[in-house]
């Protein structure tokens, strides 16, 4: 059965929506409590939120929630270009819509979960690409077209991100996704390192993938 463009949308703009709003709320919210939700627990929470997203919405939209990643599949033939900009503007509203609603929630927040460099620039410029490109590999390989949807897929992909969002956090912010960063950061008046979390994450999800398509070859993805 086709799935109309306008109802794709909407999925992700709600997958993108609960995916900002749970992962930045748990950094407000570990901010206001004092460390009681601690920087484990805020990794955790980026990884569980994309596996249930990808759950719920991956058979309607594809649960990309990330225009890096909706950019990674056009460039690699699985993405019809006359969606991106949708798609694109589907996720950026969502994203928005959340660090609204936690601007309302947290007014005294000063960052509401904006993604920060803990260090140079190019050393979270350099980190972001890298996160990005892993995760884009992790997500061609899982992936059915543009559909993450599969048992497996919600696994992985939460994972990765979790495990990323775990090591690279403290450094980087391990936004890997352009959303998620701009929204915080427009809503919070923190723009100074925007930049990078705007360019790296699609930088590294382009370089993804001629690396995927060298070592797949001709071996079908499952």
């Amino acid at each position: 059965m086709s799935i109309s463009l306008p109802r794709k949308l909407l999925a992700e703009f709600l997958g993108t929506y609960i995916l900002i709003f749970s992962g930045t709320g748990a950094v407000v919210v570990d901010q206001v409590s004092g460390g009681a939700l601690t920087h484990l627990g805020v990794g955790l929470t980026w990884g569980l939120i994309v596996m249930v997203m990808i759950y719920t919405f991956g058979d309607v939209s594809g649960a990309h929630m990330n225009p890096a990643v909706s950019i990674g599949f056009t460039v690699a033939g699985r993405f019809p270009i006359k969606e991106l900009a949708p798609y694109i503007s589907a996720q950026t509203a969502g994203a928005f819509a959340a660090s609204l609603t936690l601007r309302l929630l947290f007014p005294h927040n000063r960052l509401l979960g904006a993604t920060i460099p803990a260090g140079s620039d190019m050393q979270s410029f350099v980190l972001e690409a890298i996160l990005t490109g892993i995760l884009m590999l992790v997500v061609l390989n899982i992936s059915h077209g543009a559909q993450e949807k599969g048992i497996t897929a919600g696994i992985a992909v939460g994972a990765t991100i979790g495990l990323e969002a775990i090591f690279a956090g403290p450094v980087c912010g391990a936004s890997m996704n352009p959303a998620r960063s701009l929204a915080p950061a427009l809503v919070s008046g923190n723009l100074e390192h925007l930049w990078i979390y705007l360019t790296a994450p699609i930088i590294g999800a382009l370089v993804a993938i001629p690396i995927f398509r060298f070592i797949r070859g001709n071996i079908p993805v499952k």
